[in-house]
């Protein structure tokens, strides 16, 4: 019989399957190595199912002026040595990249979508992240 893991054992027997409970909170780290923050959410596609955006969270205090950066998923590679994941961003890329409030960020996944994806996927196209339309 199989071992089961708690939830906070990682799992680095290679499984290609993660629940979305567990990438909330998961560090995100530069190729340096240096922590750039933590995913705080998901922005899943309904139909298709497919992960569009992992939804950085960094800066603020207490919550307090806290954006909320949406990352596109191909750009984060996980590692199982930092269990988190890297992507080939610095802090100030990530800091001039598009960001939004938890109001702005409802409005995401909206009527909108493609306006806000445009603006994300102008900003990142430079680093390999094509639009997922």
């Amino acid at each position: 019989m199989e071992e089961m893991l708690s939830d906070t054992e990682t799992d680095t027997r290679g499984h290609p399957l993660v629940l979305g409970s567990r990438v909330k909170g998961t560090p995100v780290f530069d190729r340096a190595g240096e922590r750039l923050g933590h995913i705080d959410d998901l922005s899943i596609e309904k139909v298709g199912g497919r992960v569009i955006y992992a939804i950085m969270s960094f800066g603020g205090f207490l919550g307090i002026g806290e954006k909320f950066h949406p990352v596109p998923w191909p750009l984060l590679e996980y590692d199982v040595v930092k269990n988190g994941y890297v992507v080939p961003l610095d802090r100030s890329i990530l800091n001039a990249a598009p960001s939004y409030d938890a109001a702005e960020l409802r409005e995401l996944g909206g009527a909108d979508h493609r306006s806000y994806g445009s603006a994300i996927y102008d900003y990142y196209g430079r680093y390999g992240a094509s639009p997922y339309w």
